[in-house]
């Protein structure tokens, strides 16, 4: 006789204000490139004019579930929703319940810790694993995770219902829908920090600039603007010396250079 675990029970998802009260999670950062990391990617977005008002952009900020009765708060190192509806000016907006305050979240990030494979957790029963939560909860289309050490970057899109592991482009970057960008790792450094960053690239395959690359680069096209005109003054200052030699030889010879003209 084979025995068969029974059949789990669908659980009960609602969307509802989170209490005013209610403590959210303030889990240390795993490791120190975790805060980079989430930066950069944000940074280059807003550099290169891709973030809206209308856009949630955020990193180790709550997303908000109720699971049958029970709320359920998940703070990924990196994630995106499209449209959210727009808050009071005095009011600083501590976490995040998609259907209720806007769309869905769109693309969420995990960077991996060297500690558990808790970004990968199908735990279904509370403590809810955070891939559960994201693919089974709140359906988010795109999951991303990424393990800066090794370097490793995977992406799993929402299949019916399931996550399934993405293929890379030759280049090893992965198209993410939802920005309608690539992907992908640069190893360089950033703000004195050298290490495996993740990078977007457009359909072209132009990297989006991070704003010091970006301040940077207007800082050497200003200094060759400055270069050309004074390569362009020196070459005007020569022209005038010759010109004015020619009028004083021409003077020498008892020649006027204006009848000359």
């Amino acid at each position: 006789m084979v025995l068969q675990a029974p059949p789990q029970k669908q659980p009960t998802i609602t969307w509802e204000a989170l209490p005013d009260d209610f403590a959210l999670p303030d889990d240390p950062v795993e490791n120190i490139q975790q805060p980079p990391l989430a930066a950069g990617l944000t940074d280059a977005l807003g550099a290169a004019g891709r973030i809206q008002p209308q856009m949630l952009i955020g990193s180790n900020f709550g997303l908000v579930a109720n699971i049958n009765k029970k709320t359920v708060v998940k703070a990924p190192d990196w994630f995106y929703v499209p449209n959210v509806k727009p808050v009071a000016s005095d009011v600083i907006r501590r976490s995040y319940t998609q259907n209720l305050e806007g769309d869905r979240v769109a693309v969420v990030m995990e960077f991996l810790s060297n500690e558990d494979n808790g970004e990968l957790s199908v735990r279904a029963t509370p403590p809810y694993g955070k891939l559960y939560f994201y693919e089974q909860v709140l359906a988010v289309p795109t999951y991303v995770t990424y393990d800066p050490y090794e370097p490793i970057l995977e992406v799993r899109r929402l299949q019916n219902q399931q996550y399934v592991l993405q293929e890379p482009s030759e280049q090893g970057r992965h198209w993410i829908p939802e920005l309608e960008l690539f992907l992908g790792i640069w190893r360089g450094e950033r703000l004195c920090q050298t290490m495996n960053w993740l990078r977007w690239w457009d359909a072209d395959g132009n990297m989006l600039l991070w704003s010091s690359e970006q301040a940077s680069l207007e800082r050497q096209r200003a200094e060759q603007e400055r270069q050309r005109a004074e390569q362009e003054r020196q070459r005007a200052e020569q022209e005038r010396q010759r010109a004015d030699k020619l009028a004083a030889k021409l003077q020498e010879l008892g020649l006027d250079p204006d009848e000359l003209g």
